[in-house]
């Protein structure tokens, strides 16, 4: 884990309050893992606590952060300019198992749980044959998906709107495309309920499923209990020990709130 200033050299909007940026992490880069995160400071010290924010993708010694501007500390972040300076800590908490061969995907993304699939999708081995299931509110809310590398990829695309793809959702598609193929294992990240329902087709069809789950953090150094859940093995911390999880082990109607977060 690193502390460390860096300088910004990109800082755009997607769409709607959806951003990107990038900044230089030398010495970050190298030690960086999909489905880990950073933890980003405000300027305005005045906010206390940094903000949690997913890394979405790594080229050579340049971090990318996909992020939505929704409280005053995201908002923040979106009127930095190029050659300022931000103060990060990372990369933090343990991400997806990528170490993985010969192997039939499917990754299922929802919303702003795009945030850590674009480098998930560059780490997983070319021997593999992976479908990308993108879904959100309307067309908007997945435009960032247009700068993801599908090549050799199978994408599906469902809106509530049906702006884009089919009108419709991630699950049904998910349904639909393990009906007559054998899956091996199942990425998602994106809202609860979202992952719930992909967590028990999972289940119901005996698929390994990897989650990243999104809690309110205050250190992200297990310093504290803000993020504390409890799951099959006990309580753990999502920020150490996870974010990613194995269904298995958090995933049931008894332990997961449909609403976000946990009982």
């Amino acid at each position: 884990m690193f502390l460390e200033d860096v300088k910004i050299i990109e800082n755009i909007q997607i769409a709607n309050n959806y951003y990107l940026m990038k900044v230089n992490g030398d010495k970050m880069a190298k030690y960086s893992k999909p489905g880990q995160f950073f933890m980003l400071q405000c300027k305005d010290h005045s906010k206390v606590l940094r903000r949690p924010i997913s890394l979405h993708n790594v080229d050579e010694n340049i971090l990318e952060f996909y992020y939505e501007a929704l409280g005053n500390g995201t908002k923040e972040f979106t009127k930095l300019s190029i050659g300022e300076t931000i103060n990060i800590q990372g990369p933090l908490g343990n991400g997806y198992d990528v170490d993985i061969k010969n192997k039939n995907i499917i990754i299922v993304g929802g919303g702003m749980g795009m945030a850590p699939l674009k480098y998930l999708i560059k780490n997983l081995d070319e021997s593999n044959k992976v479908i990308f299931i993108a879904g959100g509110r309307n067309a908007q809310a997945i435009k960032i998906i247009e700068k993801f590398n599908f090549k050799n990829i199978k994408i599906e695309i469902a809106t509530d709107d049906g702006s884009i793809g089919i009108k419709g959702n991630t699950v049904d598609l998910l349904k639909e495309k393990i009906k007559n193929k054998k899956i091996d294992i199942i990425y998602t990240c994106g809202p609860h309920p979202m992952m719930l329902a992909v967590a028990e087709v999972a289940k119901e069809n005996n698929i390994r499923c990897q989650i990243s789950l999104e809690e309110r953090m205050a250190c992200g150094i297990k310093a504290c209990v803000g993020c504390s859940i409890l799951t099959k093995n006990g309580m753990k911390k999502v920020c150490h020990d996870g974010p990613v999880f194995e269904s298995t082990d958090i995933i049931d109607i008894d332990i997961i709130d449909p609403n976000g977060g946990c009982k």
